[in-house]
Formats: C-alpha cells, sequence, structure tokens
C-alpha cells in the first residue's frame, strides 16, 4: 500500500481553520512561525493546504493557538460532502473551500463570542433570513 502524500481536501480545511485561529489571536504568520520554530513561508504553505500537517506538528500547533485538535475537524464530514464544494470539473481534485473575506471572519470570530445559545440561534436564524431575502431579490 502506497502512502499518498498529495495535500487533499481536509488538508486545505486544516489549513484554513488555522488561519482562522492564527488571525483571531491577531498574529502573523511571522509570530506563529516563531513560536512553533518554523518560518512564515512554512506556515503560509500549511494555511493554503499545499503541505500536509504530521499529527505531531498539529498537536504542537493547537497548543500554540491555545486550543484543542478537535477545533481543527468540526464540521468537517458537512464540508467533505457537501457537493456544493466540488465543480464538475475537478471532481478528481480536493473540494475548493469557500472564500472568506475579512469581514465574514470577523463576524465569525464575533459569533464565537456569544455565550447565550438562545441568542446565538436567534442571530444565526436572523442571517439565514437576510440571506434568503438577498437570493431572491431581483438584481439591479
Amino acid at each position: 500500500m502506497s502512502e499518498n502524500k498529495t495535500p487533499s481536501g481536509i488538508d486545505r480545511i486544516v489549513g484554513q481553520r488555522l488561519r482562522w485561529r492564527r488571525r483571531e489571536l491577531k498574529l502573523t504568520q511571522e509570530q506563529l512561525g516563531e513560536k512553533l520554530g518554523l518560518t512564515f513561508q512554512q506556515v503560509q504553505k500549511y494555511e493554503k493546504g499545499v503541505n500536509r500537517i504530521s499529527a505531531g506538528r498539529l498537536f504542537e500547533i493547537a497548543q500554540a493557538l491555545g486550543i484543542t485538535i478537535t477545533y481543527f475537524y468540526e464540521g468537517v464530514d458537512e464540508l467533505m460532502e457537501n457537493p456544493m464544494t466540488v465543480s464538475v470539473h475537478e471532481a478528481d481534485h480536493p473540494p475548493s473551500l469557500p472564500v472568506i473575506d475579512t469581514e465574514a471572519m470577523e463576524l465569525v470570530t464575533a459569533f464565537q463570542k456569544i455565550g447565550d445559545k438562545s441568542l446565538r440561534r436567534s442571530l444565526l436564524e436572523t442571517i439565514r433570513a437576510a440571506a434568503a431575502t438577498s437570493d431572491t431579490a431581483p438584481k439591479a
């Protein structure tokens, strides 16, 4: 059995989560690299999913970011199974991740800080309703 060392869709998701957490902590790639004994280029490659992160390195990264390893895998099953993330022409390639802009990252960061579950649920429903309205609104 040959071992495939090519990064996969899961590597890209883990990399994106790494980027989210690093930015949430307001760390640069260089600062995180210093904590881990890596160059900022290596951190960048991990974040883009270009290079795979070994289990040991992922454990070190989680410790440096003050999280558990499970943070990197929460909700991954749904992302990997969502047919919307795989284009017809790239079915043999890893699924592409949605582009998350700075505003969306700020929204997620602020949302995660809300401790009241019913308030979070209410806000989520409000956002879903707003998104559904904008999907059906005529384009100008």
